[in-house]
């Protein structure tokens, strides 16, 4: 089995805006081997077709900033870069993220290019299994959990890759009870 643990970072504004549609603007992923060794990483930068402009919140937010957006590829490009990087169809492959949101993103974006989706399952929650396993009343968020786990939060918060990395960390501490 090999873990694709990975974060997404995604277009967004200041405030309640539920007109807006959000799109995947990056994407980083660590892959593991079964016994939770680091084997490989993606990291690419995706560029939104519906709001190609980055607001200065979502700029702000992840250190994104337009330029490296002009100069990134479509979303087909990169999923496509993505599943190939996964292998997933020579893989026995899961795809690991802190939360819905991520697998519901990369649902939509495919949906929007008019791309397959199903190579999305298998996909577990590991924000969703982590309370349940450590039966906590309250959500907590990624770098909340990693310093709760003794861990050091290390890069930025809100970069894909650098999120996905933290994420190993409390993924690997809980390798042997993720329910999938």
């Amino acid at each position: 089995m090999i873990f694709i643990v990975y974060d997404l970072e995604a277009t967004c504004w200041d405030g309640n805006l539920p007109s807006q549609v959000q799109e995947i603007i990056e994407i980083g992923a660590y892959k593991l081997n079964g016994y939770g060794e680091v084997v490989d990483t993606f990291s690419r930068l995706v560029k939104p077709v519906i709001h190609p402009y980055l607001s200065f919140y979502c700029r702000k937010l992840t250190g994104i900033e337009q330029d490296e957006i002009n100069r990134a590829s479509t979303f087909a490009k990169v999923v496509n870069d993505f599943q190939d990087w996964i292998d997933i169809y020579d893989e026995d492959y899961l795809l690991c993220a802190w939360g819905s949101f991520d697998q519901e993103i990369l649902i939509q974006d495919s949906k929007l290019h008019r791309l397959d989706y199903d190579w999305t399952d298998p996909h577990i929650n590991l924000k969703q299994q982590y309370h349940e396993l450590k039966r906590l009343k309250r959500r907590r968020g990624l770098r909340k959990v990693v310093e709760s786990e003794g861990f050091e939060f290390s890069g930025d918060q809100h970069r894909a890759l650098d999120d996905a990395e933290n994420l190993v960390k409390v993924f690997n501490e809980y390798i042997h009870e993720w329910q999938y």
